[in-house]
């Protein structure tokens, strides 16, 4: 009974998994301020685009944590008497924490510098790592986790991926 390929959960609550997350969105963040903006030519067409990501990207994670309530938690182990959240956003979607946080970085990239991309896309990566290390542990916690992810197929971004 693997998660798309992983193994059992690691001992912990996934720290690593936190940590790595909060050095990639500050680099993020951090690239787009000091590095090179992108050509004014390219600059224009994106204006749109990056400011709908990015708040297409706040709404779904807003969503999200609004929905777990007090099962929230950075870490991918569930939290101590939580419960699997099947509604609202989460019927969509298994992780739209993970995807609005990225779609906020991609946001600012294509805002701020192509070098964000660097970052953005090594946050995405590890998204899918998060992902699978949570997933092995929402198997392990909830009955019904087979059914639901089942039922719901795109892991980060309604309709998408």
């Amino acid at each position: 009974m693997g998660v798309e390929g992983s193994a059992r959960p690691p001992a912990g609550r996934g720290g690593r998994w936190v940590a790595a997350q909060g050095v990639l969105l500050l680099a993020v963040f951090g690239v787009g301020i000091v590095a090179p903006d992108w050509p004014a030519s390219v600059r224009s067409a994106f204006r749109v685009v990056d400011v709908l990501l990015a708040l297409a990207g706040l709404t779904l994670a807003l969503s999200g944590i609004r929905h777990l309530g007090p099962s929230l938690t950075p870490f991918p182990a569930p939290v101590e008497g939580g419960e699997l959240r099947e509604d609202g956003v989460y019927a969509l979607v298994r992780h739209p924490i993970y995807g609005g946080g990225w779609l906020v970085a991609l946001g600012w990239s294509l805002w701020a510098s192509p070098w964000a991309l660097v970052p953005t896309v090594l946050l995405a990566i590890l998204f899918e790592g998060k992902r699978r290390c949570e997933e092995a542990w929402l198997l392990e916690r909830y009955p019904g986790y087979e059914a639901y992810r089942a039922a719901v197929p795109r892991r980060f971004i309604p309709f998408v991926v």
